[in-house]
Protein backbone atom coordinates (compact mmCIF):
# COMPACT_ATOMS: atom_id res chain seq x y z
CA UNK A 1 0.00 0.00 0.00
CA UNK A 2 3.02 2.52 1.03
CA UNK A 3 4.18 1.41 -2.37
CA UNK A 4 1.39 2.28 -4.58
CA UNK A 5 0.72 5.78 -2.59
CA UNK A 6 4.38 6.62 -3.24
CA UNK A 7 4.21 5.81 -7.15
CA UNK A 8 1.11 8.17 -6.47
CA UNK A 9 2.75 11.16 -5.52
CA UNK A 10 5.32 10.67 -8.53
CA UNK A 11 2.78 10.52 -10.75
CA UNK A 12 0.60 13.86 -9.24
CA UNK A 13 4.09 15.80 -9.13
CA UNK A 14 5.25 14.94 -12.63
CA UNK A 15 1.49 16.28 -14.27
CA UNK A 16 1.30 18.99 -12.42
CA UNK A 17 5.63 20.24 -13.91
CA UNK A 18 3.95 19.48 -16.81
CA UNK A 19 1.19 21.75 -16.39
CA UNK A 20 2.88 24.87 -14.88
CA UNK A 21 5.23 24.92 -18.45
CA UNK A 22 2.56 23.64 -20.71
CA UNK A 23 1.69 27.63 -21.13
CA UNK A 24 5.22 28.30 -22.20
CA UNK A 25 5.25 26.21 -24.59
CA UNK A 26 2.00 27.67 -25.97
CA UNK A 27 3.24 31.18 -25.74
CA UNK A 28 1.97 33.09 -29.14
CA UNK A 29 4.86 34.22 -31.07
CA UNK A 30 2.75 36.40 -32.95
CA UNK A 31 2.37 38.08 -36.93
CA UNK A 32 5.32 39.97 -38.24
CA UNK A 33 4.96 42.29 -40.66
CA UNK A 34 7.63 44.10 -43.21
CA UNK A 35 6.84 47.27 -44.59
CA UNK A 36 8.29 50.54 -45.78
CA UNK A 37 7.00 53.49 -46.34
CA UNK A 38 3.09 51.61 -45.89
CA UNK A 39 4.13 49.38 -48.38
CA UNK A 40 4.92 45.89 -48.49
CA UNK A 41 8.75 45.44 -48.04
CA UNK A 42 10.05 43.39 -51.14
CA UNK A 43 12.78 40.49 -50.08
CA UNK A 44 14.41 40.13 -47.06
CA UNK A 45 13.76 37.12 -46.15
CA UNK A 46 16.99 35.23 -47.76
CA UNK A 47 20.54 37.29 -47.71
CA UNK A 48 19.81 37.06 -51.22
CA UNK A 49 17.09 39.19 -51.59
CA UNK A 50 17.49 41.89 -48.80
CA UNK A 51 15.13 44.64 -48.38
CA UNK A 52 16.73 47.53 -50.37
CA UNK A 53 16.80 50.80 -48.16
CA UNK A 54 17.94 54.39 -49.53
CA UNK A 55 21.00 55.66 -47.50
CA UNK A 56 19.55 58.35 -45.58
CA UNK A 57 22.10 61.02 -47.33
CA UNK A 58 19.68 63.87 -45.88
CA UNK A 59 20.22 62.74 -42.32
CA UNK A 60 16.73 62.52 -41.38
CA UNK A 61 15.46 58.82 -40.74
CA UNK A 62 11.93 59.16 -42.86
CA UNK A 63 9.67 55.95 -43.29
CA UNK A 64 11.41 55.98 -47.38
CA UNK A 65 14.85 55.13 -45.31
CA UNK A 66 13.55 52.60 -43.12
CA UNK A 67 12.24 49.20 -42.68
CA UNK A 68 9.22 48.86 -40.19
CA UNK A 69 8.74 45.64 -38.52
CA UNK A 70 5.74 45.15 -37.02
CA UNK A 71 4.90 42.36 -34.15
CA UNK A 72 1.34 41.90 -33.75
CA UNK A 73 -0.88 39.41 -31.64
CA UNK A 74 2.03 38.50 -29.24
CA UNK A 75 0.67 37.60 -25.80
CA UNK A 76 0.30 40.32 -23.30
CA UNK A 77 3.58 40.95 -21.55
CA UNK A 78 5.64 39.83 -24.34
CA UNK A 79 9.10 41.11 -24.19
CA UNK A 80 10.07 42.07 -27.84
CA UNK A 81 13.73 42.19 -28.72
CA UNK A 82 15.56 43.18 -31.95
CA UNK A 83 18.82 42.51 -32.72
CA UNK A 84 20.63 44.41 -35.48
CA UNK A 85 24.23 43.64 -37.58
CA UNK A 86 25.40 46.72 -40.22
CA UNK A 87 22.30 48.05 -39.47
CA UNK A 88 20.38 50.67 -36.82
CA UNK A 89 17.43 50.54 -35.20
CA UNK A 90 15.35 53.41 -34.34
CA UNK A 91 12.01 53.14 -32.21
CA UNK A 92 10.38 55.74 -34.26
CA UNK A 93 10.60 57.84 -37.24
CA UNK A 94 11.57 62.04 -37.63
CA UNK A 95 8.78 64.14 -37.78
CA UNK A 96 9.20 67.81 -37.77
CA UNK A 97 9.33 68.54 -33.67
CA UNK A 98 11.36 65.27 -32.84
CA UNK A 99 14.32 64.81 -35.40
CA UNK A 100 15.77 61.41 -36.03
CA UNK A 101 18.96 61.75 -37.63
CA UNK A 102 21.94 59.08 -38.85
CA UNK A 103 23.65 59.62 -35.70
CA UNK A 104 20.23 58.32 -33.65
CA UNK A 105 19.72 54.60 -32.90
CA UNK A 106 21.59 51.75 -31.54
CA UNK A 107 22.10 48.11 -32.38
CA UNK A 108 19.76 46.70 -30.31
CA UNK A 109 16.14 47.35 -29.05
CA UNK A 110 13.34 46.04 -26.55
CA UNK A 111 9.54 46.83 -26.62
CA UNK A 112 8.01 45.23 -23.47
CA UNK A 113 4.14 44.87 -24.49
CA UNK A 114 2.58 45.42 -21.48
CA UNK A 115 -1.15 45.16 -21.33
CA UNK A 116 -0.84 45.59 -25.52
CA UNK A 117 0.13 42.94 -27.98
CA UNK A 118 1.70 44.63 -30.96
CA UNK A 119 6.05 46.00 -31.21
CA UNK A 120 7.03 48.44 -33.77
CA UNK A 121 10.77 48.60 -34.70
CA UNK A 122 12.00 51.12 -37.21
CA UNK A 123 15.57 50.21 -39.22
CA UNK A 124 17.63 51.45 -41.56
CA UNK A 125 20.90 51.57 -43.02
CA UNK A 126 23.81 53.80 -43.81
CA UNK A 127 26.27 50.81 -45.50
CA UNK A 128 25.81 49.06 -48.89
CA UNK A 129 26.91 45.78 -47.84
CA UNK A 130 24.07 43.68 -46.25
CA UNK A 131 22.94 43.98 -43.04
CA UNK A 132 20.76 41.77 -41.00
CA UNK A 133 18.10 42.53 -38.38
CA UNK A 134 16.63 39.40 -35.64
CA UNK A 135 13.67 39.40 -34.12
CA UNK A 136 12.64 37.72 -30.49
CA UNK A 137 9.64 36.78 -29.25
CA UNK A 138 8.13 34.42 -26.70
CA UNK A 139 11.16 31.73 -27.56
CA UNK A 140 11.03 32.43 -31.32
CA UNK A 141 13.94 34.34 -33.82
CA UNK A 142 13.54 35.61 -36.96
CA UNK A 143 16.25 37.01 -39.44
CA UNK A 144 15.90 40.15 -41.79
CA UNK A 145 18.24 41.29 -44.13
CA UNK A 146 18.34 44.85 -45.65
CA UNK A 147 21.01 46.74 -47.53
CA UNK A 148 21.78 50.08 -48.37
CA UNK A 149 21.27 51.64 -51.97
CA UNK A 150 22.75 55.22 -52.84
CA UNK A 151 21.98 54.56 -56.68
CA UNK A 152 19.43 57.70 -55.96
CA UNK A 153 22.09 60.07 -54.02
CA UNK A 154 24.58 62.21 -55.27
CA UNK A 155 28.03 61.69 -54.92
CA UNK A 156 29.45 63.39 -51.56
CA UNK A 157 33.31 63.43 -52.44
CA UNK A 158 35.92 62.11 -54.84
CA UNK A 159 39.39 61.16 -54.47
CA UNK A 160 42.35 60.73 -57.13
CA UNK A 161 45.17 58.54 -56.91
CA UNK A 162 48.19 59.34 -58.88
CA UNK A 163 52.39 58.38 -58.44
CA UNK A 164 54.03 61.13 -57.12
CA UNK A 165 56.58 60.99 -60.27
CA UNK A 166 57.38 58.59 -62.93
CA UNK A 167 59.75 58.54 -65.70
CA UNK A 168 60.13 60.85 -68.53
CA UNK A 169 58.05 59.06 -71.59
CA UNK A 170 56.37 56.13 -69.52
CA UNK A 171 52.96 55.54 -68.60
CA UNK A 172 51.44 56.07 -65.83
CA UNK A 173 47.74 55.20 -64.27
CA UNK A 174 45.83 57.47 -62.18
CA UNK A 175 42.56 56.23 -60.44
CA UNK A 176 39.40 58.41 -59.37
CA UNK A 177 37.13 57.23 -56.63
CA UNK A 178 33.56 58.31 -56.02
CA UNK A 179 31.88 58.27 -52.59
CA UNK A 180 28.51 59.03 -50.76
CA UNK A 181 28.37 60.67 -47.51
CA UNK A 182 28.85 57.64 -45.65
CA UNK A 183 31.94 56.48 -47.08
CA UNK A 184 30.33 53.85 -49.47
CA UNK A 185 31.59 53.69 -52.80
CA UNK A 186 29.63 55.61 -55.74
CA UNK A 187 28.83 53.65 -59.23
CA UNK A 188 27.85 55.85 -62.23
CA UNK A 189 29.45 59.02 -61.25
CA UNK A 190 30.50 61.07 -63.84
CA UNK A 191 34.57 62.79 -62.63
CA UNK A 192 36.00 64.85 -65.07
CA UNK A 193 40.50 64.73 -65.26
CA UNK A 194 42.34 68.14 -66.62
CA UNK A 195 45.63 66.82 -67.32
CA UNK A 196 48.31 69.56 -67.40
CA UNK A 197 51.82 69.88 -68.76
CA UNK A 198 54.17 72.08 -70.23
CA UNK A 199 51.20 74.66 -70.95
CA UNK A 200 48.88 71.53 -72.59
CA UNK A 201 46.10 70.40 -71.24
CA UNK A 202 43.31 67.14 -71.82
CA UNK A 203 39.81 66.91 -70.67
CA UNK A 204 38.57 63.10 -70.27
CA UNK A 205 35.18 62.47 -68.70
CA UNK A 206 35.46 59.28 -66.84
CA UNK A 207 32.50 57.32 -65.47
CA UNK A 208 33.17 55.13 -62.23
CA UNK A 209 32.70 51.38 -62.62
CA UNK A 210 29.49 49.53 -61.70
CA UNK A 211 31.50 45.75 -60.98
CA UNK A 212 31.50 44.87 -57.82
CA UNK A 213 35.62 44.30 -57.76
CA UNK A 214 35.95 47.89 -59.22
CA UNK A 215 32.89 49.59 -57.81
CA UNK A 216 33.12 53.44 -57.96
CA UNK A 217 36.49 53.78 -59.25
CA UNK A 218 37.68 54.49 -62.78
CA UNK A 219 41.58 54.19 -64.14
CA UNK A 220 42.70 56.61 -67.12
CA UNK A 221 46.55 55.58 -68.26
CA UNK A 222 48.43 58.90 -68.80
CA UNK A 223 51.65 59.67 -71.06
CA UNK A 224 54.29 61.62 -69.16
CA UNK A 225 56.24 64.48 -71.26
CA UNK A 226 60.17 64.74 -71.63
CA UNK A 227 60.60 67.24 -68.71
CA UNK A 228 58.93 69.55 -66.20
CA UNK A 229 55.76 67.91 -64.31
CA UNK A 230 52.07 67.10 -65.11
CA UNK A 231 49.48 68.58 -62.73
CA UNK A 232 45.76 66.20 -63.03
CA UNK A 233 42.94 67.67 -61.49
CA UNK A 234 40.29 65.98 -61.28
CA UNK A 235 36.31 67.24 -60.52
CA UNK A 236 33.02 66.63 -60.19
CA UNK A 237 29.04 67.62 -59.53
CA UNK A 238 28.68 66.36 -56.01
CA UNK A 239 26.28 66.87 -53.00
CA UNK A 240 25.26 70.00 -50.95
CA UNK A 241 26.55 70.07 -47.60
CA UNK A 242 24.24 68.51 -45.42
CA UNK A 243 24.46 69.32 -41.42
CA UNK A 244 25.67 66.63 -39.39
CA UNK A 245 27.33 65.02 -42.24
CA UNK A 246 30.65 64.98 -43.86
CA UNK A 247 31.39 67.93 -46.22
CA UNK A 248 31.48 67.53 -49.71
CA UNK A 249 34.79 67.38 -51.86
CA UNK A 250 34.17 67.85 -55.27
CA UNK A 251 37.57 68.65 -56.63
CA UNK A 252 41.23 67.10 -55.99
CA UNK A 253 44.45 68.04 -57.81
CA UNK A 254 47.88 65.63 -57.62
CA UNK A 255 50.92 66.50 -59.02
CA UNK A 256 53.32 63.82 -61.25
CA UNK A 257 56.84 65.16 -61.11
CA UNK A 258 58.89 63.37 -64.55
CA UNK A 259 62.08 62.25 -63.99
CA UNK A 260 65.40 62.57 -66.25
CA UNK A 261 66.31 59.11 -65.90
CA UNK A 262 69.52 59.52 -67.88
CA UNK A 263 70.75 62.93 -65.90
CA UNK A 264 69.42 61.06 -62.37
CA UNK A 265 72.24 58.28 -63.82
CA UNK A 266 74.93 60.73 -64.84
CA UNK A 267 74.36 62.46 -61.94
CA UNK A 268 74.72 59.23 -59.78
CA UNK A 269 77.85 58.19 -61.96
CA UNK A 270 79.75 61.46 -60.83
CA UNK A 271 79.21 60.63 -57.43
CA UNK A 272 80.68 57.38 -57.37
CA UNK A 273 83.12 58.56 -59.86
CA UNK A 274 83.88 61.32 -56.96
CA UNK A 275 83.56 58.51 -54.53
CA UNK A 276 86.09 55.69 -55.89
CA UNK A 277 88.46 58.61 -56.03
CA UNK A 278 88.08 59.71 -52.52
CA UNK A 279 87.93 55.89 -51.22
CA UNK A 280 91.22 55.59 -53.28
CA UNK A 281 93.01 58.86 -52.15
CA UNK A 282 92.53 56.97 -48.40
CA UNK A 283 93.60 53.73 -49.86
CA UNK A 284 97.31 55.28 -50.57
CA UNK A 285 97.08 57.67 -47.65
CA UNK A 286 96.67 54.12 -45.73
CA UNK A 287 99.43 52.43 -47.63
CA UNK A 288 101.89 55.42 -47.07
CA UNK A 289 100.91 55.37 -43.60
CA UNK A 290 101.93 51.66 -43.04
CA UNK A 291 105.01 51.62 -45.07
CA UNK A 292 105.72 54.87 -42.91
CA UNK A 293 105.07 53.19 -39.89
CA UNK A 294 107.00 49.82 -40.62
CA UNK A 295 110.41 51.96 -41.35
CA UNK A 296 109.48 53.21 -37.98
CA UNK A 297 109.56 49.61 -36.25
CA UNK A 298 112.50 48.74 -38.70
CA UNK A 299 114.46 51.57 -37.18
CA UNK A 300 113.37 51.20 -33.80
CA UNK A 301 114.32 47.62 -33.83
CA UNK A 302 117.60 48.38 -35.42
CA UNK A 303 118.18 50.57 -32.64
CA UNK A 304 117.61 48.17 -29.85
CA UNK A 305 119.95 46.16 -31.61
CA UNK A 306 122.41 48.44 -31.60
CA UNK A 307 121.95 49.55 -28.63
CA UNK A 308 122.57 46.24 -27.29
CA UNK A 309 125.58 45.08 -29.07
CA UNK A 310 127.20 48.59 -27.69
CA UNK A 311 125.83 47.27 -24.31
CA UNK A 312 126.91 43.95 -24.46
CA UNK A 313 130.72 45.54 -25.73
CA UNK A 314 130.36 48.04 -22.53
CA UNK A 315 129.95 45.02 -19.99
CA UNK A 316 132.58 42.55 -21.76
CA UNK A 317 135.21 45.26 -21.74
CA UNK A 318 134.29 45.95 -18.21
CA UNK A 319 134.34 42.36 -17.05
CA UNK A 320 137.83 41.76 -19.09
CA UNK A 321 139.18 44.33 -17.15
CA UNK A 322 137.89 43.93 -13.57
CA UNK A 323 138.80 40.42 -14.16
CA UNK A 324 142.36 41.47 -14.98
CA UNK A 325 143.00 43.88 -12.02
CA UNK A 326 141.22 41.24 -9.56
CA UNK A 327 143.92 38.38 -10.66
CA UNK A 328 146.71 40.76 -9.98
CA UNK A 329 144.86 41.53 -6.50
CA UNK A 330 144.95 37.82 -5.71
CA UNK A 331 148.31 37.33 -6.33
CA UNK A 332 149.93 40.16 -4.50
CA UNK A 333 147.31 39.12 -2.04
CA UNK A 334 146.07 35.89 -1.76
CA UNK A 335 144.88 35.51 1.67
CA UNK A 336 142.27 38.47 0.48
CA UNK A 337 141.44 36.97 -2.47
CA UNK A 338 138.41 38.42 -4.79
CA UNK A 339 136.20 36.32 -7.03
CA UNK A 340 136.13 37.03 -10.50
CA UNK A 341 132.98 38.18 -13.28
CA UNK A 342 131.29 35.63 -15.42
Amino acid sequence: MNSFKKVSLIIAAALTSTMLVSPAANANAGTVTLTVAGSAATGGTVVTTPVSLPVPADNSIDAADALKIAVTSVDTGTVVTAVATNATIVPALATSTAPVTASNGSSTLSVATGTGTAADFYVYTKSTAVGTVSITRAGTTTVYYVQGSNSAATANSITLSAPTSGAAGTSQVLKVSAFDVFGNPKSGVTVNTLVSSNGVATATALTTDTATATIGTKEQTITLPASGSVTVTAYATVAAAVTGLSAPVGSVVAVVAVRDLAGELAARTAELAVANAALAAEKAGRAADKVASDKAIADAAAKLATDKAAADLAKATYIKEYNALATKWNKKFPKLKVALKK
